[in-house]
């Protein structure tokens, strides 16, 4: 199995700064609703760890895909599986949301 790319939050802002990520990445937040509902960063695609197999038709494989969690664990497992399923370009965000908070945004709340 291939290894997974990792970015922090602040790498990715640097890569894809606003407006642009909205146009060239996706941020995959594979939380569960409950987590989404407590903290989120605008512009995701929300599809919860369990549902990824079932909604991989939803992802665009030509885009990068960034998947995050709340601290990079689930969203790491996740992007392994994408990578396995075949997506080339796959990273996972290292701290997930915790470290968004921290690095690039501390409106977002912590949890």
């Amino acid at each position: 199995m291939p290894a997974v790319a990792e970015l922090s939050p602040a790498q990715f802002v640097d890569r894809w700064p606003p407006p642009l990520a909205e146009r060239e990445v996706v941020l995959l937040d594979v939380r569960e609703s409950a987590e989404v509902a407590v903290a989120s960063v605008p512009g995701t695609l929300h599809i919860p760890m369990a549902q990824v197999p079932a909604r991989l038709g939803e992802l665009d494989r030509n885009r990068p895909l960034v998947v995050m969690c709340h601290g990079g664990v689930r969203s790491r497992r996740v992007a392994e599986f994408l990578l396995d399923q075949g997506f080339e370009n796959v990273f996972n965000l290292k701290g997930g949301i915790d470290a968004w908070s921290v690095e690039v945004d501390p409106r977002v709340p912590r949890y």
